[in-house]
This record gives structure tokens, sequence and C-alpha cells, in this order.
């Protein structure tokens, strides 16, 4: 940003805003017509990159003693097979769901890793070849953790959403998956079917709702944590350049963990409705 220094206000707003196809910041909500190009950037980016790094494990796997990095892969496809053998009782489906779900935890750990890069080197960056362009280096809005913009996350609960219909159709049947639509949970009565139905529907809207929402609200408090110890970087004295570095590393060891947890919790939950698709009520 040109002029004077940013106030603290103005820094975590701008930090905030989303480079999008308006021109104008958008925070982590979604707005319809609003497409954040930032979000979409990194997160197709950091997802080819997840494809690559499964396809290198894979053609780098020896039947010999594996190195650092395939046994790191390794034990990642042990735990999710486990996960999905215990969750997910059709083989011929987990043949696919399996590796999916491996993919969707590296692509959303990798997304949420992003968020241990410092606060303002990126946006620095662009902010330079931003004006460079000859745009107003004000309006360089650029923020990198997608996973923390809610039109992303829903998105991705809303994917799994569609897996889950998917599977409904093709373990059930159209009709038998219509019939489950009016007849669960309270029974197969004609008065009980528009009761049935609502709450079928309701089901499915909170399940996709939550998925993404938790996933969204993690990260968008762990972005907004980091901004604001980049703020204590600002204040030009001694105590505020020790209490950033303290802090930010602090919090750093400990998003590792969040950042973890938070793919594994989505990749988790991705089983289990996948896997409940496959029951019948």
């Amino acid at each position: 940003m040109a002029g004077n220094a940013p106030t603290a206000s103005e820094y975590v707003i701008h930090h905030l805003g989303h480079f999008n196809n308006t021109g104008h910041p958008q925070e982590s909500i979604v707005n319809w017509g609003v497409i954040n190009l930032d979000s979409m950037f990194f997160s197709i980016a950091l997802g080819l990159l997840t494809v690559f790094i499964l396809w290198l494990a894979a053609r780098k796997a020896t039947s010999g003693v594996p190195g650092r990095f395939q046994g790191i892969v390794e034990l990642l496809v042990e735990m999710v097979a486990d996960q999905a053998k215990g969750i997910v009782h059709s083989a011929e489906s987990r043949k696919f769901v399996a590796p999916l779900a491996l993919t969707v935890f590296v692509w959303i750990f990798l997304m949420n890793a992003m968020d241990l890069l410092p606060v303002d080197l990126i946006p620095m960056l662009w902010t330079g070849a931003y004006s460079a362009a000859g745009g107003d280096p004000a309006h360089a809005y650029m923020r990198i953790v997608a996973t923390a913009d809610l039109s992303a996350a829903l998105g991705l609960s809303i994917g799994v959403l569609l897996l889950c219909l998917y599977y409904n159709v093709k373990i059930k049947g159209v009709s038998g998956w219509v019939h489950e639509l009016f007849t669960a949970p309270f029974g197969s009565h004609p008065l009980l079917y528009p009761v049935n139905f609502a709450m079928q529907i309701i089901e499915f809207l909170a399940k996709t709702v939550s998925h993404g929402m938790r996933l969204f609200g993690n990260m968008y408090a762990g972005e907004l944590v980091f901004i604001l110890i980049a703020l204590l970087g600002g204040t030009a004295t001694v105590f505020g350049f020790a209490g950033h570095v303290i802090a930010g590393t602090i919090w750093a060891i400990f998003h590792i963990l969040i950042i973890t947890l938070q793919a594994f919790i989505f990749m988790m939950l991705t089983l289990v409705y996948v896997g409940q698709a496959h029951e019948s009520h």
C-alpha cells in the first residue's frame, strides 16, 4: 500500500481481502458472481502439486527398503486404507474412495500449510508485480490460504455431497434411493412422507455446511492470529519485535497440529459420509 503506513485495522482488512474478478476486496463470505481468483489459483496449483507428489511416489516405489519419501507416502496410504476399510464396507467402492481420500488429505494439508508462510511475503511480492503492471498497490489484494475462504471450503464439501449422491444412486438404485428419501427415518406411512423427505434434505444440507464450515472456521481463525501477530513486528520496539518472533514461532508450531488435524478430519468425514451412502436406513 502506498503513502503512509496503514493502521492496524487497515492492515488486517487489507490482508483479509481477496483478489477477485470485481477489483474490490471481498472477505471470506460467499458472494454470488464474485470469483476469488487467488483461492482458485492456489487451490488448483496445490491440487496439481498433490497429484504430482502422489504420482512421483508411485513411480519411485520399490519393493526394497523404502527411502524417507516413499516411507512417508506408504504410511499415509496404509493409514487411509485402514480407515477406509473400517468405514466403507464395499471393496469395489474402496478402489476409488481410498485413493480419493488420500488425495483429499494431501491436498487440504498443502492448502492449509500455506498459512505457515510469512504473512507479508507473497502479498508483498504480489503488490510489487501489481504495481509494475500499472495497478494501484492499494488494491493489490492477495490471500494464499484457500481453505480460509468459505466459498472454497464449501466447494470442497459440495464435491463430497455430490459423491455421496452418486453412491446413493449407484448402491441403492434410483427407485431404492427415492424410496429411502420418503420412508426414512420415521417409516413408510404416506402421512410421514413429507416429514421424512424434509429430514433427509436437512441432513444432507447440515452435513455439507458443517463439513465446509469446520475447515473454514479453523483455518480462518489461524490466519487471523498470524496477521495479528505480524502487527507486533510493526511496532518498531524491541519488545514488539521479540513478541512477534516468540509468539509467531509458538503459534506456527501449534498450527502445524491444526493444519494436519483439519486435513485428517475433512478426510475422515468424507469417508464417513460416503460410507453412510452405502447403508440403508
